[in-house]
């Protein structure tokens, strides 16, 4: 049973995301590196579904870039989707997502040509078991992914590439 939006909210804000937690920094390290080779300070980006703590923004900031924030429960401001980015990031947010295709296609309009999308989740994969598996007793975790579903997102979501490296995933538009 799906959580009210109240409860959905209530968890999030139990979750310790201090962005000056050197361990959160060091959690999404993946994605601030992969957007610090890729892109430069004079791209936009955005941190999609930010959260209570938007320790990515906070470290690409620092380091110069421009990323704004978009989260329908803690950043809700429609006008963000309203603009086109050169690369987004959604760190441990693909698993909360209800309605995955309508995110996904949402995402992938955002994106310029030759933007990137970088996500973080944790992939299901056979050698899991899904009984004894941690990921899934997350009652806002909604959507779990296995490699064959991110292979065919790409396929059906007009992305031209996927490169994954263990949890980080990045779509190529």
């Amino acid at each position: 049973m799906r959580l009210s939006k109240e409860k959905e909210k209530n968890r999030y804000e139990e979750h310790n995301n201090d962005v000056e937690d050197i361990r959160y920094q060091q959690f999404v390290a993946p994605i601030v590196e992969k957007v610090k080779d890729m892109f430069t300070q004079s791209h936009l980006g955005l941190d999609f579904g930010a959260g209570t703590g938007p320790v990515i923004t906070k470290l690409l900031r620092e380091a110069g870039y421009q990323v704004e924030l978009y989260d329908p429960l803690f950043y809700n401001d429609p006008g963000k989707l309203e603009q086109k980015y050169d690369y987004i990031v959604c760190c441990e947010v693909m698993e909360h997502f209800i309605f995955p295709g309508r995110e996904l296609n949402l995402l992938r309009s955002l994106l310029k040509p030759n933007g990137s999308l970088f996500c973080m989740t944790e992939i299901y994969c056979d050698q899991i078991d899904f009984q004894q598996w941690h990921y899934k007793n997350d009652p806002t975790h909604v959507f779990f992914y296995h490699q064959h579903a991110l292979s065919w997102i790409k396929s059906n979501y007009g992305f031209s590439g996927l490169k994954r490296q263990g949890r980080l995933i990045h779509f190529e538009a």
